[in-house]
């Protein structure tokens, strides 16, 4: 058996598969991988994009983030997903439905929190949001989700995030449709539950942990200057 031991170390020595792996598993899961791309902390993306792999996707674990919208919407009967990443095994969605913003976070397919605006959404053009904001630093991270109209919140309440990616592979993101295993069952239109009654201009996920009204801001002066 020793002779088997030493054989062992000595190919893996041979065959570069040293150093082993000594990580746990909660350091695994929360440790990013490394990325061909420069860090950032803004990422825009539009109707009609592919699924994007959560590899290259935002990374929202364990930090404050905000996902925008510029949207317009035409009819009181406006309903679908607006902007979805994940599945039923852990994710997070912004939908509209019964005429009210909602947005769910799965944790790890366990428990769908969901957070709903307090009045319908009204008619024409909008920036929709959604912005976590990390309390303390707990594992899993905690705090409070707020939805809002332009400047104005709409809805609010405290969730919690898991710390490591939506899936042991990933699971990608989509913009108007959740074209996978949804996040929430409670979405309406169906498979892919499409965004219909308006139009989605852009998406916008920050991870900058910048107060939101300076982001808000931003997105209004875009809005003018178009």
């Amino acid at each position: 058996m020793q002779e088997l031991i030493q054989l062992w170390w000595a190919h893996a020595g041979q065959y570069n598969a040293l150093p082993l792996e000594n990580r746990n598993v909660v350091e695994i899961l929360t440790t990013d991988r490394p990325q061909l791309t420069k860090p950032r902390n803004r990422y825009v993306y539009y109707p009609g994009i592919a699924e994007v792999p959560e590899s290259v996707a935002p990374n929202i674990r364990n930090r404050s983030y905000t996902v925008g919208l510029e949207v317009t919407i035409d009819s009181p009967d406006a309903a679908g997903v607006l902007f979805a990443h994940g599945s039923r095994f852990g994710g997070h969605a912004l939908y509209v439905k019964d005429g009210k913003l909602k947005y769910a976070y799965n944790f790890v397919g366990d428990q769908v929190q969901v957070i709903e605006s307090t009045e319908p959404l009204p008619s024409g053009r909008k920036v929709l949001s959604a912005s976590f904001e990390r309390e303390g630093d707990t594992m899993p991270a905690e705090g409070t989700l707020t939805l809002r109209v332009g400047e104005e919140p709409v809805g609010q309440g405290r969730i919690r995030t898991q710390p490591g990616m939506f899936s042991l592979a990933g699971e990608g993101l989509c913009v108007g449709r959740d074209s996978g295993e949804a996040v929430t069952s409670d979405y309406p239109n169906g498979s892919a539950h499409h965004f219909s009654g308006g139009t989605i201009r852009r998406v916008a996920v920050d991870v900058s942990g910048e107060p939101y009204q300076n982001l808000e801001r931003e997105a209004q002066a875009m809005l003018a200057r178009e």
